[in-house]
């Protein structure tokens, strides 16, 4: 059955942003204003002959507009308020969609209001704690800490900063960047442009860290414990701090961060983003990720880099007008923390608490090195490919143990016939999929047997007289009727 579009609030914003009168509007889309009207109250869908004229008068992009872009604000909100902090029926997802629809800045308030909440509450928990070690280190001046605003602030641009991407494409074309081996042509560039000459350091100096410049002498000084893709890494960060730091800065102040620690992380961020974007130049490597069916392999070769950056890369191809696949990537570590996360999907992340452990990133700490691929479906019945393996980040000495991370990447079954991983996967079986979900705080599947504690806001039936092999069984909560 062909999926109905009722995007009225998104066509009310256009509207209202061009300072058009609804009948002005219903003129120029050949309609009558009352149709107009039922559009933008979501009373009727929107038909492709009068999409296409919306898009052509307000020049935007088909994919753009009809993308479901407040999908990702709405599960959130929907996860905090099954908080047991709100009481009473919680509300259906259809209802959150509405509020997020109709104002998603007012929906972005009171799920800011909910972390402050939450941060308070933890420290408020951890006082007793805090006071034994010299009572240092309370604070309760932030809702967010700052990594977790700027995690938030890549998360809602979807991981994608126009400005930089081109800029670096343009940069690797200019100068001629040689795709797969920049380090040398980068090097030579860092001279030529601002006098700034590399050196790699020994590694036998353990307070000795992977990158440092010093703008007095411009010296960049790189540790040579760094693989060849890090050192690149860092070079082509360097060059985003020296030719790009005003447009770095502006991005920077266009957002609404509590911090100048936010601030600061924000523009290590964006210079990361800028390097990832030169190395891979986003024409030629979302070309080469199309033809080779998104091998992550011959991508890491090709493009000389590593296999967490080609993942988080292919993340980052929502380019309007040149949109790649929709992936999610994420990298936890051997503690379920997730520790980088971005989904271009309807896939989304827990804010709170751990990931579901059927997910297939948590054993790829059981097989180092090896491409996991499993076939998941979550509760609301999307299917996807997910692919998983570990990566290790060498200490380089005895006494400074390697770290190691688990990275996962994948996309809806949807675009089966362009992801490589998808080869032997059977996709025409429902019961084939593996049923995960965000996490057993707010998935409501009643017959996980893997369920760590029973989701918010159920009743628990105890039966001292009977026990089964499901941990928790539980009465589903109560919604509303969307």
């Amino acid at each position: 059955m062909q999926h109905k579009l009722f995007l009225g609030r998104k066509l009310r914003r256009l509207r209202e942003q061009r300072e058009l009168t609804q009948s002005a509007l219903a003129r120029q889309l050949e309609i009558s204003t009352s149709y107009l009207n039922q559009i933008e109250n979501n009373q009727r869908p929107l038909t492709l002959p009068i999409l296409l004229r919306i898009t052509t008068l307000f020049n935007v992009e088909l994919a753009g507009f009809v993308e479901d872009d407040e999908s990702r604000l709405a599960a959130d909100l929907r996860e905090a308020l099954l908080d047991p902090l709100f009481t009473g029926p919680a509300p259906g997802i259809g209802e959150i969609r509405n509020v997020v629809a109709a104002s998603p800045e007012m929906a972005r308030r009171v799920l800011m209001l909910h972390q402050a909440y939450q941060k308070l509450n933890e420290r408020v928990q951890s006082l007793a704690d805090t006071l034994t070690n010299n009572d240092r280190g309370l604070s309760v001046s932030s809702s967010q800490l700052p990594y977790e605003e700027v995690r938030d602030y890549f998360h809602y641009c979807n991981n994608y900063v126009g400005s930089l991407d081109e800029a670096a494409e343009q940069l690797a074309e200019s100068a001629e960047l040689p795709i797969g081996d920049m380090q040398a042509a980068i090097i030579r560039y860092l001279k030529r442009q601002h006098d700034v000459r590399v050196v790699i350091s020994g590694a036998e100096d353990p307070g000795e860290g992977m990158r440092r410049f010093d703008p007095a002498s411009g010296t960049l000084t790189l540790s040579a414990q760094l693989p060849p893709p890090s050192r690149t890494f860092h070079l082509a960060h360097q060059i985003a701090l020296l030719d790009y730091s005003d447009r770095i800065e502006r991005l920077v102040a266009e957002t609404r961060f509590m911090s100048e620690e936010a601030r600061s992380i924000c523009r290590v961020g964006l210079a990361n983003y800028f390097a990832g974007a030169l190395v891979m130049p986003y024409r030629r490597f979302a070309a080469l990720a199309r033809q080779t069916h998104h091998d992550v392999d011959v991508l890491r070769t090709r493009f000389g880099v590593s296999f967490e950056q080609v993942c988080h890369r292919l993340s980052t191809l929502q380019r309007p007008g040149a949109r790649g696949l929709p992936f999610y990537f994420v990298r936890v570590d051997m503690a379920g923390n997730i520790t980088k996360r971005h989904s271009a999907t309807r896939f989304q992340f827990a804010r709170f608490g751990g990931a579901c452990p059927l997910w297939n990133v948590h054993e790829a700490f059981a097989q180092p090195g090896k491409i996991l691929v499993q076939l998941a479906r979550m509760p609301d019945t999307t299917a996807y490919i997910c692919i998983a393996r570990t990566v290790t980040k060498h200490g380089g000495a005895y006494l400074r143990p390697s770290r190691q991370f688990a990275v996962g990447l994948g996309c809806e079954v949807a675009y089966a016939d362009e992801i490589v991983y998808a080869a032997g996967l059977d996709l025409r079986n429902a019961d084939a999929a593996v049923p995960i979900g965000i996490n057993c705080r707010i998935c409501e599947r009643s017959d996980c047997q893997q369920r760590a504690f029973p989701p918010i806001g159920t009743e628990l039936t105890v039966d001292a007289n009977n026990r089964s092999f499901i941990p928790y069984l539980f009465t589903p909560p109560v919604t509303t009727v969307d």
